[in-house]
């Protein structure tokens, strides 16, 4: 189930809602529970056993978690609320244990969902081209990717190593934690939400109108994004990356389709889940920072998909080493987090390539920044026009490789936009299909709104009537046209 559907919008939210603020308002020490039963509704909706997997998960890490807190692990024993552990202090190694039980679980439990059918397919081919075919695997099992499982494994490793590292106060009731893994807002699709955080709203939050109304306008917009731009952009995306031949004009065309269609399929997303969880109470981080106006790779990853950037740089650069250890591990460590958060994204070498070339990018941008070369506001290598204009070049070129379907369509694809291909007459029929006044016009409109409208989060920050006014409209239309769409794809759901 996804946000922008009609059994979502028609039939779940209200449900959900009305359960909610009735539990809230009669029995309130009851209504994390009550949330967390609706994010098992919403997750199993389309595979009921992917419950079983996320229980299991959630179970375990928050008992690792009480055995960190209180440094043993005959749990029934405690008489005590969880003790908030001193950041720095030595770890025992019944503590150090736990921890590790809990993350190498749920590394596990994700590599092997997520990298199984990756890892057999390139097994294979590996051992055929070597020329023992006998050796490759011939079995029947074929691993099912569960939804979200790379956005909620990472959200509750944040909770135990929290813990782990004092930021944060184990939770006693497994309900309260069971709700901050499952709460449907952002259970497929994030934002990733670091348990300290949040921490503090699980077991006290306040439901106001403002809030509420803040939250339906954010979830207005970020449907207008979805359904008016995304969809039309990514049409346009799909066919040009499909297209047998095309034309170098056409290619950078849906280039640019496809990096407004996952801007807005992304971007709308999170500020429907921030919207939604408004109006559960919850105040989410911001998510999106108008990326593509960034004049830096380094700037892009402050603005685009915060939250994993966040986490990424909380729990996995710095431990790593960070830039402590000096330049030249400084740069492997900005690549190695790329790397590792490319391949989150997807089992797939052109994910790998992707956060290889942004990685790389950082890397540049860190030595170039440490002889100076971009002090005094970037005059030192171009003004501040093309700085922007070479930073959306290299996101478009990554976006090429995360678009297409392997990574020799990928080459393909950025050969012909570097004009290198021959074309055919279907190069022309293309056009008659990608140029149509309606596509055109969305295409227009996503670029006016990606490089002048402010964002959404900031928008509605002060909510008159005007502006709630228009956000509602904004909603009307967009369910309107989601009644007459059959294309309405979501990128990031499959992660």
């Amino acid at each position: 189930m996804v946000f922008s559907s009609q059994v979502f919008v028609f039939y779940f939210l209200p449900i959900a809602l009305a359960v909610y603020f009735s539990v809230s308002a009669l029995y309130p020490r009851m209504r994390n529970l009550s949330l967390a039963l609706l994010g098992y509704v919403f997750y199993g909706w389309s595979n009921p056993l992917f419950i079983v997997l996320m229980f299991g998960t959630t179970a375990i890490d928050w008992l690792a978690s009480l055995v960190v807190a209180h440094d043993d692990w005959r749990l029934w024993a405690r008489a005590r609320p969880a003790p908030a552990l001193a950041p720095g202090t030595p770890r025992s190694r019944l503590q150090h244990g736990a921890i590790v039980v809990s993350v190498v679980s749920n590394l596990l439990v994700l590599g092997f969902f997520k990298y199984f059918n990756f890892g057999i397919d390139n097994y294979n081919a590996l051992v055929r081209g070597l020329g023992f075919e006998g050796a490759a695997w011939v079995g029947v099992l074929h691993v099912v990717l569960p939804l979200g499982i790379s956005f909620y494994t990472f959200q509750s490793l944040s909770y135990t190593i929290d813990v782990y590292r004092g930021h944060a106060r184990a939770l006693d009731r497994f309900v309260d934690f069971s709700c901050f893994v499952s709460m449907f807002p952002h259970l497929v699709a994030g934002p990733i939400l670091q348990f300290s955080f949040l921490s503090g709203q699980l077991t006290g939050r306040s439901l106001t109108v403002d809030k509420f109304a803040r939250g339906v306008a954010l979830f207005s917009l970020g449907m207008g994004k979805k359904v008016l731009l995304a969809n039309p952009c990514g049409k346009i995306a799909d066919t040009v990356f499909t297209a047998p031949s095309a034309h170098a004009l056409d290619a950078w065309y849906g280039a640019v389709a496809y990096a407004f269609q996952i801007y807005f399929d992304f971007s709308g997303y999170s500020d429907m889940a921030i919207g939604l969880g408004l109006m559960l109470g919850f105040v989410f981080a911001k998510n999106f920072d108008s990326p593509y106006r960034s004049r830096s790779i380094t700037e892009f990853w402050r603005r685009w998909h915060i939250s994993l950037s966040t986490w990424l740089r909380d729990y996995l650069y710095i431990p790593l080493g960070g830039n402590r250890r000096g330049p030249v591990r400084t740069y492997v460590n900005l690549i190695l987090t790329m790397l590792l958060g490319g391949l989150w994204h997807g089992a797939s070498w052109n994910f790998l390539v992707w956060g290889g070339l942004h990685g790389g990018c950082l890397a540049v941008e860190r030595a170039l920044a440490g002889r100076g070369a971009l002090a005094g506001r970037g005059r030192r290598w171009g003004a501040p026009p093309i700085q922007w204009m070479a930073t959306f070049l290299v996101v478009l070129v990554g976006w090429v490789f995360f678009r297409a379907a392997s990574l020799p369509d990928a080459v393909a694809y950025l050969r012909t936009m570097a004009g290198l291909t021959t074309t055919s007459e279907a190069a022309d029929l293309l056009r008659g299909l990608v140029y149509k006044p309606y596509y055109v016009g969305t295409f227009v409109l996503a670029a006016v709104v990606v490089w002048s409208a402010p964002q959404a989060w900031d928008f509605t920050r002060r909510l008159t009537w005007p502006r709630a006014c228009a956000s509602l409209a904004v909603l009307w239309l967009a369910l309107v046209v989601l009644f007459t769409q059959a294309y309405n794809p979501f990128i990031y759901f499959i992660f």
